[in-house]
């Protein structure tokens, strides 16, 4: 079965995308820094594994951690590789740097190491660690025996507001490596999905030093999208959610009127069934894309 690695994965928008690879029957590694929190959500993953029809619950594999931590990198790699190997990775753990958010002229610098340590060094680390595995996946390219993703519609780059937006031009035919005529490349590794958000390409106050973080997630991104043409690296704006991360923020606004988490895991899940390209997306812009169904 395939195997996943999902960070932040014990609640808000780490919990729910787990739930879904769950329920088809993916074997899973997850990691949160509180440790029981994180067990109960393994026990409803392995839950949804067994109502997969498998006959058996799925394998998930909890380890509480810091993912600013080497060691605990790589030992969550190493239990991706006990599974079976790697062929989706998750980059959801992240931190603001400031609770609540406060304007850059008040940021404490330590928080913004911290923020950049969390949401940018770590998911490199992370992915440095799991590359060897990645590149060995065979899921992705199994999917294009049936539903290659040149048949597919995906949006460009956007920041979901209506108007033009392309933050690394030089990548919309990033798997195009050869001349400019050359026909789309299939990757054939597993995937990677970095969740971006809207504060690395819009100027919000107070978001300064989240917006960073994310914005430099999203450089790396493009790069690594570049360096690794046999991978599907996605980074993914998945819009304002009604989360602890959002509560923390700005702990004045009503959260009532946010959409919950789990309204974003159809448009992630189109994104693997779609083996979409290499590039960034808003979760509002896939999941209202033109093309096959999300779920399969």
């Amino acid at each position: 079965m395939p195997v996943a690695i999902i960070t932040g994965a014990s609640k808000g928008l780490g919990r729910a995308p787990a739930g879904a690879p769950a329920g088809r029957g993916w074997d899973l590694v997850v990691d949160a820094r509180s440790a029981r929190p994180l067990e109960d959500t393994a026990r409803e993953l392995r839950a949804a594994g067994q109502g997969a029809g498998r006959g058996a619950a799925a394998r998930v594999v909890a380890l509480p951690g810091d993912v600013a931590d080497a060691g605990h990198r790589a030992a969550l790699v190493a239990a991706a590789g006990e599974l079976g190997g790697l062929d989706l990775l998750v980059n959801n753990a992240s931190v603001l740097g400031a609770e609540p958010l406060v304007r850059l002229a008040d940021h404490p610098l330590d928080g913004l190491r911290t923020a950049l340590e969390v949401n940018v060094v770590a998911p490199l680390g992370l992915i440095q660690q799991a590359l060897p595995l990645l590149r060995k996946s065979s899921y992705l390219a199994s999917y294009e025996e049936f539903a290659p993703h040149m048949e597919r519609t995906f949006p460009g780059g956007g920041d979901g507001n209506d108007k033009p937006y392309d933050s690394h031009p030089y990548t919309t035919n990033a798997r195009n490596v050869g001349s400019s005529d050359s026909s789309p490349y299939i990757g054939i590794g597993g995937a990677i999905l970095n969740l971006s958000s809207d504060a690395a390409v819009e100027a919000y106050p107070a978001w300064g030093g989240y917006g960073t973080a994310k914005a430099a997630l999203d450089q790396q991104s493009a790069v690594l999208a570049v360096e690794e043409p046999g991978l599907r690296v996605w980074w993914v704006d998945p819009g304002d959610m009604r989360t602890d991360l959002y509560a923390a923020a700005v702990p004045d606004e009503d959260p009532s009127q946010r959409p919950l988490p789990g309204t974003v895991v159809p448009a992630l899940l189109r994104l693997l069934d779609g083996a979409a390209p290499s590039g960034r997306y808003t979760a509002a812009s896939v999941a209202a894309a033109p093309g096959e169904a999300s779920a399969r």
